[in-house]
């Protein structure tokens, strides 16, 4: 059975583009065009379809409140399209607030060499978000009253870990298990698909005084980061920043991986900065986990717990294995909380999870381990 797509967008030209991509994949189906947000809630109701891809900027009602319209009335999994600019990234960050689970560059161009490689970007994200049915209009927790790094207190000794009392134990396969104590220096956490909101779920959940450096590998254009992380910075009690060569790693800042660049650790334990580079042109995930979690294993070997959460394909997976080998935690997010269950998948199915937990548990269970 095929995956209906309604097509919402003001321009005609980008819409038959778009249909004719959709069409192109024998697995995909384009059952109805809308010209602006409201159209698309009314067609929504009518033709029920699987997924949406939304525009932003559009006549009589725009796409970020008729997602929102969208989701509290008859939940559909939505696609925005996004300009890359400041403006751009922060309407679409709005709208996946209000409920939409992915977003691409309306250029195209921004995202593939070819036409090919556009087609096969935009109908793997539709296959992937149209598996999932979402629930209605997710909210997050508030998040704790954000303290000023002048007034935040840096621990004077390393923190000791207890075992997670709010956050049982859902799958094991590891005989390393949540009852491992010890000393853990970073927490590392890595994510794709689905992955704004779920950092924002873990991250709101986290305290001001919170004594481990955080890194963050998240999959999104270079243009989006800042904004994302400013975006997170004013969320978060803990600070957030977009990561750049020479930062060092500090107790309650969290440092995410530019956009379009990879992110690897230097120095030693007892002190360690970041360095922001090209990489390899020929890697498929411009940032990597992968590649930030194998530089983290050499640094912090036995002492880090590694979070890998929502996403497309197994980026994540070796990056866990090297930190596995060397005695770190590793908790993946369960299916039923996943945008896309992918990332997570591939390191459980490689037996590399100590814990696989539901995302609402995550920033507690780690809160209460460190």
């Amino acid at each position: 059975m095929s995956i209906k797509v309604l097509v919402v967008d003001d321009s005609g030209f980008f819409r038959r583009r778009v249909g004719e991509m959709i069409n192109a994949d024998p697995q995909l189906e384009v059952i109805g065009y809308a010209h602006d947000g409201k159209e698309a809630i009314e067609l929504n109701r009518q033709l029920k379809p699987d997924v949406i891809t939304m525009d932003i900027e559009m006549p009589v009602m725009n796409g970020i409140e008729s997602t929102r319209r969208i989701m509290a009335d008859s939940p559909t999994s939505i696609i925005m399209f996004s300009s890359l600019t400041t403006e751009g990234a922060s309407a679409t960050f709005e709208a996946l607030e209000a409920g939409a689970l992915d977003f691409l560059p309306k250029r195209f161009q921004d995202i593939a060499k070819n036409i090919d490689e556009a087609r096969t970007s935009l109908c793997q994200s539709i296959k992937a978000v149209g598996r999932k049915k979402p629930a209605k209009i997710i909210t997050t927790e508030k998040a704790p009253e954000k303290i000023t790094p002048q007034a935040k207190s840096t621990p004077t000794s390393p923190p000791v870990n207890t075992p997670s009392s709010t956050a049982p134990l859902q799958q094991a396969v590891s005989p390393v298990s949540a009852a491992k104590t010890g000393r853990y220096k970073v927490l590392a956490i890595g994510t794709s698909t689905g992955g704004p909101l779920a950092l924002q779920n873990v991250l709101t959940k986290l305290p001001a005084d919170f004594p481990l450096p955080i890194i963050i590998v998240q999959h999104m254009p270079g243009s989006f980061t800042p904004t994302f992380a400013q975006r997170l910075d004013q969320q978060c009690a803990i600070s957030v920043k977009e990561a750049a060569s020479g930062d060092l790693l500090k107790p309650g800042l969290a440092l995410l991986a530019p956009g379009g660049m990879q992110m690897r650790l230097n120095g030693s334990e007892a002190e360690s900065s970041v360095i922001i580079e090209e990489g390899d042109a020929s890697l498929t995930y411009k940032p990597s986990v992968d590649i930030t979690f194998d530089s983290i294993a050499k640094i912090y070997p036995n002492n880090t717990l590694a979070v890998i959460m929502t996403g497309m394909g197994a980026d994540g997976r070796e990056g866990s294995r090297a930190l596995k080998q060397n005695g770190s935690t590793l908790i993946a997010q369960d299916e039923a909380s996943c945008v896309v269950y992918g990332m997570p998948a591939a390191v459980v199915e490689a037996g590399l999870a100590d814990e696989v937990l539901n995302l609402d548990d995550i920033g507690p269970c780690i809160a209460s381990k460190v």
